[in-house]
């Protein structure tokens, strides 16, 4: 089964998280390539980030060019991940 992470960029959030800012500075990365670089490290898990301009695009597929270390992805394991994003009308009460 593959898993697609839907909004992997939480709608402009991730920028802004420092944990993934401070490991991306140190690769020349920004937040949002360190953040794609761990979800496609993930097995069976794929990614689909929206890029608005044709500069985000770019970045987005800038992600291959390194590696995050075991430290790194344990850092980024331990950032909280039970914040919804997406809720649409269509879907299942995930909350009941």
């Amino acid at each position: 089964m593959l898993v697609t992470a839907y909004s992997p960029l939480a709608h402009g959030r991730v920028p802004g998280d420092a944990t993934l800012s401070e490991i991306g500075g140190a690769y020349g990365k920004t937040a949002g390539q360190v953040a794609l670089r761990w979800l496609l490290d993930q097995p069976g898990v794929s990614a689909i980030p929206k890029a608005s301009s044709h500069e985000r695009r770019v970045e987005n597929f800038d992600v291959f060019g390194f590696e995050l270390t075991d430290e790194e992805r344990a850092r980024i394991d331990a950032l909280p991940k039970d914040d919804r994003q997406i809720d649409p009308d269509f879907g299942p009460d995930w909350e009941a």
